[in-house]
């Protein structure tokens, strides 16, 4: 598997209106979208910045991976999605060679295969993705899964 490029960043936030304040104000971000997730229980509102796009994510319940994050670590980076030609590829060339994989099978959110690889503690302690579909940079849908 290769890693093409970087996807997205998402960075984990208690408060996801306080976080856009400040992230347009002091960057002079515009959002090119916003979406709900229920499938992994966060609100997410995402800026572009040439071809990596930028996540803040809000938990939407307090037992999410999400939540858990912030409770244990605080706001900050969450995790990076690195875009492949073929997730569940990927995924079986990651399992061939032992390692211990989050996910055996790709998920699915708006339209796109992802998958989380690796135990954060092994890649930087950083939860790590691998996705190889395309977000349609103008959508804005608050409810999709």
């Amino acid at each position: 598997m290769k890693a093409k490029a970087i996807d997205h960043i998402c960075i984990a936030v208690r408060d996801l209106q306080r976080a856009r304040r400040q992230y347009e104000d002091v960057l002079g971000l515009t959002p090119d979208g916003t979406y709900e997730a229920p499938s992994e229980s966060i609100r997410v509102v995402r800026y572009y910045l040439g071809d990596v796009a930028l996540e803040l994510m809000e938990p939407m319940t307090p037992d999410c991976e999400v939540a858990r994050f912030l409770e244990r670590r605080g706001e900050g980076v969450f995790l990076i999605s690195y875009r492949v030609d073929d997730v569940e590829a990927g995924l079986e060339e990651l399992a061939a060679k032992g390692l211990p994989l989050i996910d055996r099978k790709p998920r699915r959110l708006m339209g796109n295969r992802y998958a989380f690889i690796l135990p954060p503690k092994m890649l930087g302690g950083v939860l790590t993705e691998i996705l190889d579909g395309t977000f349609d940079r103008s959508y804005d849908n608050p409810t999709t899964d």
